[in-house]
């Protein structure tokens, strides 16, 4: 995915918008300008509770050990780079048959788009967790908090309010079903349901629709987030995943802060993976020079 700086869309809620005075900045993550701005901004004031805001991963990653399974190592977002325990020969099969493609795969598995099968590639949804290695931004209401991701701007619900899904009466989404409750100042949220065609990352790590997720989120400063996630699927993996934390920090100033439009158009992802990533890849075939 590519941003396409020239058609941007500033895509703060509702409320945010009506709040910002007519000719205020803004400021997206990580630019030149919102740096600066970051220097002098207030720091809101802080409630544990209160987990709202655009959230940028807080690096470094943690470089996973030598993985026979891989070959080459360096660091991943997922699970914290905590290295996933032995698949099944169910979950083997799988992971044997994809082709990752994607510049956050690792160098032995990766191949040019056009020879791999990442569903990316085809614009589908990235997924859960996937998609928590960037950028996300949270908006919260009083009975359910949305997970506003960059890449793809993709949407996550997790709802609060108490309800209870009936695992065997619901079918799986690309985001899962999730619930939350409050323990303390951690948000606790158990979800299931996930579509095993998505990926848990670029280097094709799979899972099946039995995969459960429990995360403690916690919020210990006014502008740190924490998120520790452990990950269940028998289908897949011989023992439970056991995540480490991830931390982020909140994008300043609050208020005036914007996420980039990072959309996977497929007509502009072809054109792209034909001119740049199939040529770096030694795709010759399926190439031709960016117009």
């Amino acid at each position: 995915m590519r941003s396409r700086k020239g058609a941007l869309a500033f895509l703060l809620t509702a409320w945010t918008l009506l709040s910002l005075p007519a000719a205020a900045q803004v400021f997206y993550p990580g630019s030149v300008d919102q740096k600066k701005a970051e220097e002098g901004a207030k720091i809101p004031k802080y409630d544990p509770h209160d987990l709202s805001g655009i959230w940028r991963s807080a690096g470094p990653r943690v470089p996973q050990p030598k993985d026979p399974r891989i070959g080459d190592a360096h660091p991943t977002p997922l699970m914290g780079g905590a290295p996933p325990p032995p698949m099944t020969p169910w979950a083997q099969e799988i992971f044997d048959s994809r082709k990752p493609s994607a510049a956050e795969s690792w160098q032995s598995r990766r191949v040019a788009p056009a020879q791999g099968n990442d569903p990316v590639g085809n614009c589908d949804p990235l997924g859960y967790p996937r998609n928590l290695g960037g950028t996300f931004e949270i908006v919260q209401t009083p009975t359910e908090f949305v997970q506003l991701f960059d890449q793809g701007r993709q949407i996550r619900e997790v709802w609060t309010d108490g309800r209870k899904i009936p695992e065997d009466d619901v079918d799986p989404r690309w985001y899962g079903w999730a619930t939350a409750r409050w323990e303390g100042d951690s948000l606790i949220i158990d979800s299931f349901g996930y579509d095993e065609r998505t990926w848990l990352d670029g280097n094709g790590w799979p899972h099946s629709e039995n995969m459960k997720l429990h995360e403690v989120i916690r919020h210990p400063d006014a502008t740190t987030l924490e998120i520790t996630m452990t990950l269940d699927d028998p289908k897949a993996y011989t023992k439970t995943w056991v995540g480490n934390k991830q931390t982020y920090h909140l994008v300043l100033p609050k208020e005036q802060a914007v996420m980039y439009e990072y959309y996977c158009v497929p007509s502009e992802e072809q054109t792209f993976n034909e001119g740049v990533r199939n040529p770096a890849g030694g795709d010759l075939q399926h190439s031709r020079p960016l117009k």
